[in-house]
This record gives C-alpha cells, structure tokens and sequence, in this order.
C-alpha cells in the first residue's frame, strides 16, 4: 500500500472521529432552549397625583347697610315718642312727656333699626375648591429569578416572562416575545 494512502485514510479516520465527537457531544450535553423561572416578584413604587375638587357653597353675610348711624330710626322714633308723650299730662308735666317720649322713642327706634340691620341676611353662592391626593401603584419591572442547567441568576425585566426566558448561545433574551396571531 502507497504510504500516502495510508497517511489519508488515517488522517480521514481521524476527521471522522473528531467530527462525530463533536456531533455526540453536543447531543448529549444539547444547550437548554429555556431558563426556568423560579420566582417573579414586581417592582413597584407609589405614586400620588393631585386634582382640584371644587363645590358651590352658599355664604351668608349681613346686607349692606345704608344707614350706619341708624338716623332714620332714632329720629322715626323720637317723633313717636314725642307724640305719646304729648298725650300724657297738661302743661309742665305735658312738655316734660312729651321730651321724655321723644328720647325714649328715639332710643327704641336706633335699637329697632339695628335690630333690623342685623338681620337682614344675604346669600351668596361661592366656589370653593381645595387639592386632593391619590395613590396608585406603578410597576418599574420585575425581580426575576430563574434556574439555567444548575445555575441560578436574578435579572430585572420590563415585563413578566411567565414560567420560562428563551436562551440563546447560553445567554437569556430578555426582550418580550411579540404574540403573532394566526390568520
């Protein structure tokens, strides 16, 4: 036999070997398609919004007064007063009623009129507002821990991976899978 046949064949067996070494190596040692997870806990802050909350309220105040010294009724009065007192008496004692009615009178109608401008209300519909807060969740990502062959890792996700992460190369692929519907 020709010594560089030889060498061929056993330089090819050799090839042979090795390739299907590799190839049974591989399919015994095949590379998980998946990482399982073991456990997915959200990430979450609170957040507090404001908003304006603002109702008609009806506010009572006094009127307007036109007549701060109450003129009017101290003077309606005192003409009362003095004419009752005028019926009182003759004479001296006629004229001493009569300036008696008129200051008695007078003081009755001042406190008469206040009387009155005290109570003498006005409604007003006002708008009353005031900031109130609410709070809410917002989830930043998720914590998620998960198992690769007899490793196990932690890694911060977007979204929930449900029970598995796809591999690829022995890295994770950590972008959301896009749902394809069939048509």
């Amino acid at each position: 036999m020709d010594k560089s046949l030889l060498i061929g064949l056993v330089a090819g067996a050799a090839a042979v070997t090795a390739i299907g070494g590799v190839a049974g190596y591989k399919v015994m040692h095949a590379e998980p398609a998946y990482a399982e997870v073991v456990s997915v806990d959200p990430v979450t802050e609170t957040v507090r919004t404001s908003h304006r909350v603002c109702k008609d309220v009806a506010v009572v105040h006094r009127a307007p007064v036109k007549d701060e010294n109450r003129i009017a009724g101290t003077a309606i009065g005192a003409v009362l007063g003095g004419v009752l007192g005028n019926q009182v008496g003759g004479g001296t004692g006629r004229t001493v009623a009569t300036v008696a009615g008129a200051a008695a009178g007078g003081y009755a109608g001042n406190h008469v009129q206040e009387n009155m401008q005290e109570s003498d209300k006005q409604t007003e519909i006002k708008s009353r507002c005031k900031t109130e807060y609410e709070s809410a969740k917002k989830t930043l990502g998720y914590d998620v821990v998960y198992r690769l062959g007899s490793k196990q890792g932690k890694v911060r996700m977007d979204h929930n991976p449900g029970q598995q992460i796809p591999v690829q190369n022995g890295r994770l692929i950590l972008t959301p899978a896009v749902a394809v519907t069939p048509v």
